[in-house]
């Protein structure tokens, strides 16, 4: 298990900056996602970790080990971490226990004890009569099942993910997160985790980091990046939901009465809050009808237990579940324990 320390770290790449200034600290044990849209340098962050990059300014440090900075640089094969790849990088002309075996082959491990690991990891992601098989005889969920036992039958307290189930179908990456989750918890290594697609993060991690533009916009537990984003970006990038227009009033021990159209409405907020303008972030759990919010069923899109309504409001449009597509475009709701967004600060001069 390995625990990690980002302090500052920048890296540029041709006079672009792809991380700024970034600073993240992440305890052993960890199962930690990198969450944000194309582009927002959580790659560069992952590859920075492995080793494949070396920061222009600032430290990587693997529990009190120095292994980054710009003068000082601990190549990969000398971390102790593994890797698993979107593209799965499995060897061709291998079976499946060849390429397990690969990186212990490479460390020397005596052939006794690489098979006795080997068979042991199989076993643990479910592969065990597919020892003898070639990648392309798998299927693409088996064959991340083989990314992943060689990660797994390492000897690295650092496993890092790179979008390793992007290439999957929605019924394959369902198993393959019951999977991620079921390995985190018996290995006890430290997980990082890249992906764009927030219902893997908030399924799997214990810790999420959201990036923008190279920067680090928010981190914390799953359950606090949901339901208390810090930013508009994070609210409208993680779950489902709008932002509504509002008037914030009476705010304090992390409460206030938000005003919309009018109509007073007690959501949660920062203890920092101020009373004015705002933004609240409305979940469909938020949402009830029959209240006294006049609203307009804009679109409906059936999702086999219940229809997804899209609602305009005064101020903004709402997401609601309904049972039913009902008789109306026309409706009342009420609105009760949404969050109000902190007021982002405006960017230096």
């Amino acid at each position: 298990m390995t625990a990690f320390t980002l302090e500052s770290v920048t890296k540029r790449f041709a006079g672009a900056t792809a991380l700024n200034e970034v600073s993240l600290s992440i305890p052993s044990g960890a199962f930690v996602a990198l969450l944000g849209p194309s582009g927002c340098g959580k790659t560069t962050l992952l590859r920075l970790l492995a080793g494949f990059e070396r920061p222009n300014v600032g430290r990587i440090l693997f529990g009190d080990r120095c292994v980054a900075s710009p003068r000082h640089h601990v190549p990969p094969e000398e971390r102790h971490v593994a890797m698993v790849f979107q593209s799965y990088a499995l060897w061709p002309h291998m079976s499946v226990s060849e390429n397990v075996a690969f990186p212990l082959s490479i460390a020397g491990v005596p052939a006794v004890t690489r098979r006795s690991l080997v068979n042991s990891v199989l076993d643990r992601v479910g592969l065990s009569g597919l020892a003898a098989r070639r990648p392309d005889e798998l299927s693409g969920g088996q064959r991340q099942r083989v990314a992943l036992a060689r990660a797994l039958v390492q000897d690295a307290g650092l496993v890092l993910c790179d979008e390793p189930l992007a290439n999957l179908d929605v019924h394959l990456r369902a198993s393959m997160i019951e999977t991620f989750q079921r390995l985190h918890h018996e290995s006890g290594r430290t997980f990082v985790y890249v992906t764009h697609d927030q219902a893997e993060a908030l399924a799997l991690a214990t810790e999420i980091v959201v990036l923008e533009h190279g920067r680090i916009v928010q981190a914390g537990s799953p359950r606090t990046i949901y339901s208390e984003p810090s930013t508009d970006a994070v609210a409208t990038f993680v779950g489902r939901g709008g932002l509504v227009e509002a008037v914030l009033e009476e705010p304090g021990h992390g409460r206030a009465v938000a005003r919309i159209a009018g109509i007073p409405v007690k959501v949660r907020a920062s203890h920092s809050a101020l009373a004015g303008p705002a933004r609240i972030l409305v979940r469909p759990e938020n949402v009830s009808l029959g209240g006294p919010i006049p609203a307009r069923v804009e679109g409906l899109v059936f999702r086999g237990s219940h229809y997804e309504a899209r609602l305009a409001i005064p101020g903004g449009t709402i997401v609601a579940d309904l049972n039913t597509p009902g008789g109306s475009d026309r409706l009342g709701v009420a609105i009760e324990d949404a969050w109000a967004v902190p007021q982002e600060s405006a960017p230096p001069t």
